[in-house]
């Protein structure tokens, strides 16, 4: 799928949800868009334990960046969020492709985003590690890990 096929696919989405940010895609879907988009961004909002002890995506440094959502330990609010975003992303018509372990923390980044200029936020559905199975487990429902996308274990 084409570049503009998926970012049209994404503000679909976005409608069909009333989403207050872009769009949403898959993770195999942003994947595509990032191979194809030499500007676009993915921001994994994930705390930086999570990335070390769980894994990392495994991409062009200039294509991903950690901007971490909340701090680990204690899960505050990561006071200086936007002013690290702008940092890596001062061109804010750039895609931004927000992720997080399952989904929730990186729509909540992607409106923050929106809502501070960023036109083109787009959230990565299912996460890293998707949604948890009956046993409890994560990276077997969805994700950008079960999905077989390219990533580096702790």
């Amino acid at each position: 799928m084409s570049e503009t096929n998926l970012i049209a696919l994404a503000k679909q989405r976005a409608q069909e949800n009333s989403l207050p940010y872009a769009g949403a895609l898959t993770p195999t879907e942003a994947y595509t868009l990032l191979q194809q988009h030499d500007h676009a961004v993915l921001v994994d909002v994930r705390t930086n334990a999570e990335r070390d002890w769980v894994g990392r995506v495994a991409l062009n440094e200039t294509q991903h960046h950690a901007v971490q959502w909340s701090l680990y330990p204690g899960g505050t609010p990561n006071p200086e969020f936007l002013k690290q975003l702008e940092q890596i992303c001062p061109d804010k018509s750039n895609p931004l492709l927000f992720l997080c372990r399952s989904g929730v923390r990186s729509r909540h980044a992607a409106k923050l985003a929106t809502e501070h200029g960023y036109t083109l936020c787009l959230d990565i559905l299912e996460g890293f590690e998707g949604d948890k199975d009956t046993q409890g487990h994560r990276k077997t429902l969805g994700g950008w890990c079960q999905r077989g996308l390219p990533w580096m274990g702790a």
